[in-house]
């Protein structure tokens, strides 16, 4: 990465975030939300392409990972308190809004922030993980994502499974990534960076709590779950863990969308396909009109 990146923490919505941050500072801001299990490394290839196409590009470390604050409540890691740190994040950075970039549980914040506060976001990008309710509605009813859901009860258990993963020096961690991943994904150097983000004091228990908090404290859903702010949604096709009819569901609750499907891609569509990914967020931060006409429309 030769873009020059520079670190510093804020302080926002009662934590205290790590946030990495690229581009010219009067740049239009993108905010990049990584998902389980990784931190703002996990943009590794996408702040330098924004940053060098003119947008102030921050990655935050979400609440819990790496080097951001820790809290120790489930019910510090709901819904509502992961939207408030992004807001807050925009307004410390001196704006009103910010185009939102999410994926996985990253993914899940930027479509509650465009549900709850759409003032805020002002395009909406999100890779491989659906709508919430097309989340809650097709995990409730549909067998094959049952079966690919089937870690989330596991994750409910207190202290196992992060005792478990570090007393086994998070060798289980690692298999996950490289079996639900094409080959040219993580690196061993990526991986190193990842068990050291892992191995912080407190920082699994804390990343599981997410998922203990959206079962504990479900988000709520608006009456009206519709989005309206222009999103462009990038799903890669062999995902291990959400089936492909949840991206199609997830476009036809936007007002105005873009699918793109990456047929070889996996769940970690950004790491193995970064140009594509690349071209089709800066795509949909560059177009005026964003995304024009409903219902949402398919491209390969």
């Amino acid at each position: 990465m030769d873009t020059q990146v520079t670190f510093r923490h804020a302080k926002v919505n009662g934590v205290r975030l790590h946030v990495a941050e690229a581009g010219p500072e009067d740049g239009p801001l993108v905010v990049l939300l990584h998902g389980f299990p990784e931190f703002w490394y996990g943009w590794r290839a996408q702040i330098p392409a924004l940053a060098e196409a003119g947008y102030r590009v921050i990655a935050p470390d979400q609440r819990g990972y790496n080097l951001s604050e820790k809290p120790k409540e489930v019910s510090a890691y709901r819904a509502e308190e992961l939207v408030n740190d992004v807001r807050g994040l925009i307004e410390e950075s001196g704006r009103e809004s910010a185009s939102i970039v999410g994926h996985d549980l990253g993914a899940m914040v930027a479509w509650m922030l465009a549900l709850y506060q759409p003032r805020t976001v002002e395009k909406l990008a999100i890779l491989n993980v659906p709508h919430p309710l097309v989340f809650r509605r097709l995990l409730l009813t549909t067998p094959s994502q049952m079966v690919k859901s089937s870690y989330i009860p596991l994750f409910q258990l207190p202290y196992l499974p992060e005792t478990v993963s570090r007393l086994t020096g998070w060798r289980l961690m690692r298999r996950v990534l490289l079996a639900s991943s094409r080959s040219s994904a993580f690196s061993e150097a990526d991986l190193d960076r990842y068990r050291e983000a892992w191995a912080r004091p407190g920082a699994f228990g804390a990343m599981l709590n997410w998922y203990r908090a959206f079962v504990r404290h479900p988000p709520h859903i608006p009456d009206n779950p519709r989005v309206s702010v222009p999103a462009k949604i990038i799903w890669g096709v062999k995902d291990d863990f959400l089936i492909e009819e949840m991206a199609h569901e997830s476009a036809r609750l936007c007002d105005r969308a873009e699918l793109t499907l990456v047929p070889r891609a996996t769940h970690w569509v950004q790491h193995e396909e970064p140009d594509l990914v690349n071209a089709r967020l800066l795509s949909l931060l560059e177009s005026r009109q964003a995304i024009s006409g409903a219902p949402a429309r398919e491209v390969s």
